[in-house]
């Protein structure tokens, strides 16, 4: 039986008084990428964010099929990374030193970076290609080189299930195909990525698709799964079709047809 890495029953949520989510039901499964995708406003990141325990909901979020609110936050932390869009703060600090800021749930108050620490931080630098950049401050450094910084952070926790919304933002296609090269890595060695993502594209070589719209769950499916394709198409009001090109499929904008 395929163990579930994170699941909820029936949550809302809201944003001031505004219903976001509306009673969602999820199971995703460990050692999967599931993207999350849905046209703009759907409530992609309101999900993403109720998953990591960052907004209050009704209903329940099961972590390991466990309430999430139940896990102590050190524990949780270790087992749960998150990145959030266009994450702000640290300015002054050494992009080594917000990578290091992943280890945090693995040490003790005030104890030193152990020997693992050290390594676990320089791994990650290496896998977004921020090594180089380990020696600047993260507010001298572009959009591109801050998100890989940011990643690298995420990376170093070293968290069996990493949360990760807009990952992508400013990265350009090479450090794109990286990112991709990271997470099927990741993923080949058991963790669980889920995140949320606008490129299409790129979300079709996921293992599979969450699609959401109106705050409500459209369809949980395989990314090459025909009804997958079809809800994806739905979702976007029949304003892009999903094609085979070259053993992938991608989503490919729709000319409206206009009467005469």
């Amino acid at each position: 039986m395929q163990k579930i890495a994170i699941g909820t029953h029936g949550v809302s949520a809201s944003i001031g008084n505004t219903p976001i989510l509306h009673d969602v039901d999820l199971q995703l499964s460990a050692g999967r990428w599931c993207a999350i995708v849905g046209p703009n406003g759907a409530g992609k990141s309101t999900l993403l964010r109720v998953l990591a325990g960052l907004l209050p909901s009704d209903g329940q979020v099961l972590l390991q099929g466990r309430a999430l609110h139940d896990w102590p936050a050190r524990e949780r932390a270790r087992q749960l990374a998150w990145l959030g869009q266009a994450e702000t703060g640290g300015e002054d600090l050494l992009a080594w030193d917000v990578a290091m800021l992943g280890r945090l749930p693995h040490r003790a108050w005030l104890a030193a970076p152990s020997e693992h620490d050290h390594a676990a931080v320089a791994q990650a630098l290496r896998a977004t290609q921020a090594w180089d950049l380990r020696a600047r401050r993260l507010g001298e450094l572009s959009g591109g080189e801050r998100q890989r910084v940011l990643l690298a952070r995420v990376l170093a926790t070293e968290a069996p299930l990493l949360l990760m919304d807009e990952p992508l933002a400013h990265l350009d296609p090479p450090h794109q195909a990286d990112w991709l090269a990271t997470v099927r890595a990741r993923v080949a060695a058991g963790s669980t990525v889920v995140s949320v993502l606008h490129e299409l594209n790129m979300a079709l070589q996921a293992d599979e698709l969450l699609i959401v719209k109106a705050g409500r769950l459209l369809h949980h499916g395989a990314c090459h799964a025909p009804d997958t394709h079809r809800a994806l198409e739905a979702a976007f009001d029949g304003r892009i079709g999903v094609h085979p090109v070259q053993g992938q499929w991608i989503a490919l904008l729709q000319e409206l047809s206009h009467a005469d």
